[in-house]
């Protein structure tokens, strides 16, 4: 089954780790050996190309992130062009293809029905986590005209837009600006990571179209990086599709990372979070894949029934084991971001 993920930090793996992601996922956990099993290192891998295709991930999110911790705005901006450039030569190598709007995502999603999987191009929706790299609200155009469609005002703590994850409070005066900048280009905010004021005045503020492209909920497993059953309920007013994450911290109440051991929760726990969004809504329309692989952790922080991205096609089986029906399912896997991004670029 075609699947569309929400959330993969593709450039920051390859160029913030030196990673060959045309490699194979065995080939490039034998390059990094030492690195793995160094504590403090970056896990083992789970995401390559190749692993796409195998598991028919037909597109992604794509993310050009800002350096965490950058030390001054031209870096954070700096960084964030470096992933741009990186997907733009991955496209002239018709490694990936590139999606800004509608007709191309739909054409894109008939061809990988029809043709091997050899020859498939991975299609990535340019997005931004934490748009620091923008730097200021009038560079959000240009941002948006080379090819980005989708971002989050902030990652952790605060930046110069909002209050993110582990901190509390607003939006700043420039993070109001930046949400009347994306809603005069069509944009696309992300929510992810948002502190709870912050998600609360973004959505008073922007009558644009909105998403939550990794989050996990928080009546399963507490925490400010989880959704309220509130902001769920008020998403799914909003037509917003939420994308589950495979991070285990939350997936697992109580998770210590670097101590738990992922032999705890397995992909059943994924289905958990999915069923929850599905009960809140009473449809299927509003949950979907956002699984941030390899987004600073690898198969060890990941559900121990995961070795590579190919295995999000176990999902399926795991749904139909609770009565899901097929077009539940499909909505799931791919149907909800298709129809969230047909709605809004077809009225655009």
């Amino acid at each position: 089954m075609l699947i569309i993920d929400g959330h993969l930090d593709l450039a920051s793996s390859a160029v913030g780790k030196n990673r060959n992601l045309t490699l194979s996922v065995p080939e490039i956990r034998k390059s990094e050996v030492d690195k793995i099993h160094r504590r403090g290192g970056w896990g083992t891998n789970t995401v390559s190309f190749y692993e796409m295709r195998r598991g028919e991930v037909a597109v992604c999110l794509a993310t050009c992130n800002p350096l965490r911790g950058y030390a001054s705005f031209d870096i954070a901006h700096a960084t964030a062009r470096g992933n741009l450039a990186y997907y733009q030569f991955l496209e002239s190598q018709d490694q990936i293809r590139i999606i800004k709007d509608w007709d191309a995502l739909d054409n894109h999603f008939e061809e990988w029905k029809n043709i091997k999987d050899e020859e498939k191009l991975i299609g990535v929706i340019l997005a931004m986590e934490g748009s620091d790299g923008i730097v200021k609200p009038n560079m959000l155009k240009t941002w948006y005209d080379n090819g980005l469609r989708v971002f989050s005002l902030v990652h952790y703590g605060k930046n110069i837009f909002a209050h993110g994850t582990s901190s509390t409070g607003g939006l700043t005066k420039l993070g109001k600006e930046l949400l009347e900048e994306m809603h005069s280009i069509g944009a696309i905010l992300d929510i992810s990571h948002l502190s709870e004021d912050s998600f609360w005045e973004a959505l008073d503020l922007f009558s644009g179209p909105v998403i939550a492209t990794h989050n996990n909920c928080r009546a399963l497993v507490p925490g400010d990086r989880q959704l309220s059953d509130s902001q769920i309920q008020t998403l799914i007013q909003r037509e917003a599709v939420i994308g589950i994450g495979l991070d285990a911290w939350m997936l697992y109440p109580g998770w210590i990372k670097g101590e738990t051991s992922n032999s705890v929760v397995s992909l059943e726990a994924v289905a958990d979070h999915m069923y929850h969004v599905c009960k809140l809504a009473h449809k299927s329309s509003n949950v979907a894949i956002g699984s941030d692989l390899d987004g600073g952790y690898g198969t060890e922080q990941c559900p121990f029934d995961l070795d590579t991205i190919a295995d999000l096609q176990k999902i399926p089986k795991l749904l139909r084991k609770r009565n899901y029906i097929e077009d539940d399912i499909e909505n799931i896997m791919h149907r909800n971001w298709l129809r969230f991004f047909k709605n809004i670029w077809q009225t655009n």
